[in-house]
């Protein structure tokens, strides 16, 4: 199967109404595809709004993964309960590949993807099969690989006292603890298996417990499932010293070596996903990674997402 699958409006259905019943005809289809190619990139569909998106997306009947419930790091705007922006960070910000949240012990297994309107140059969404880089990776650099399979992953992560919109990793403790105060996020951590450390202008270093860095899929191959690409090359100041903000779930240090071929290998199995203005895309979070490539133009970009659990 094609990856992304392409679904196009063949028919010229031309209302919101006519595409609903359309995709209420194929969601048993689409969801098994899904399941087997990891991406559908959904084209040429008269979809404009936050409100159409998120009719589109709870057809498919997956369960909600809000924002409020995430503990993402992005600054993104609710439009809905369901659908909020995938990123606020500036235009010239490249993010890197990644599965969504992986960094966190909450993650999302889908996601639906919906380009309002493209920018005028750039803007893509990168997707990379996941599954086949770890495959690679494996044949490679098998030590690393069972490393990272053998021991998981362990992020500390910085949060701002305040959402910093002009960064890819700017969103305040506060929300993305869903607290009011020290002690309120204190306790959160606590439940989560975090330990913090308070810094002196109120911001707050957090470092996971030991999370996962491959995933097992159905069809029994298993994908790199972690965000130490995207750590590694978009953090502030972990390329420099990965021992920042990664390091094996054994608190042992990752060879940044193990990180760039990783980074490396990745654009063999990686395609960018150039947005159209009403595209939908539905991605599988745990065998895809996807990030942004920076952009330009006086024409404002605008990608909504809607997170989802099976």
């Amino acid at each position: 199967m094609t990856f992304p699958l392409i679904i196009e409006n063949t028919e010229q259905l031309n209302t919101l109404d006519a595409v609903l019943g359309f995709m209420q005809n194929n969601v048993t289809s689409y969801k098994t595809a899904i399941n087997e190619t990891g991406a559908i990139l959904f084209r040429g569909f008269p979809v404009k709004t936050p409100e159409d998106f998120d009719q589109v997306s709870e057809l498919f009947g997956y369960g909600d993964f809000t924002y409020q419930d995430s503990l993402s790091n992005a600054v993104r705007i609710n439009f809905t309960p369901r659908v909020f922006t995938a990123n606020e960070a500036p235009q010239d910000v490249e993010i890197y590949l990644h599965h969504e949240m992986a960094q966190t012990p909450l993650s999302p297994e889908k996601i639906f993807f919906c380009c309002l309107s493209a920018a005028e140059s750039g803007g893509a969404t990168p997707l990379c099969r996941s599954d086949k880089l770890f495959a690679a990776y494996t044949k490679e650099h098998p030590k690393w690989a069972k490393a990272f399979a053998d021991h998981g992953l362990k992020y500390t992560t910085q949060m701002p006292a305040e959402n910093d919109a002009e960064s890819g990793q700017g969103r305040s403790w506060k929300s993305t603890l869903s607290v009011n105060s020290i002690e309120g996020a204190e306790k959160k951590l606590q439940s989560l298996g975090y330990t913090w450390e308070w810094q002196p202008d109120n911001s707050l270093k957090a470092t996971s417990p030991a999370l996962p860095a491959t995933h097992k899929l159905p069809d029994g191959s298993t994908s790199f499932f972690n965000q130490v690409i995207a750590a590694y090359l978009g953090w502030n100041g972990v390329r420099e010293n990965p021992d920042s903000a990664l390091c094996f779930g054994n608190d042992t240090s990752i060879p940044p070596d193990a990180l760039q071929a990783a980074a490396d290998m990745a654009q063999d199995f990686t395609i960018d996903l150039a947005w159209q203005d009403g595209d939908i895309a539905l991605v599988d979070n745990t065998r895809i990674m996807h990030g942004r490539r920076p952009y330009a133009g006086t024409r404002k970009r605008q990608v909504l997402v809607c997170l989802a659990r099976d």
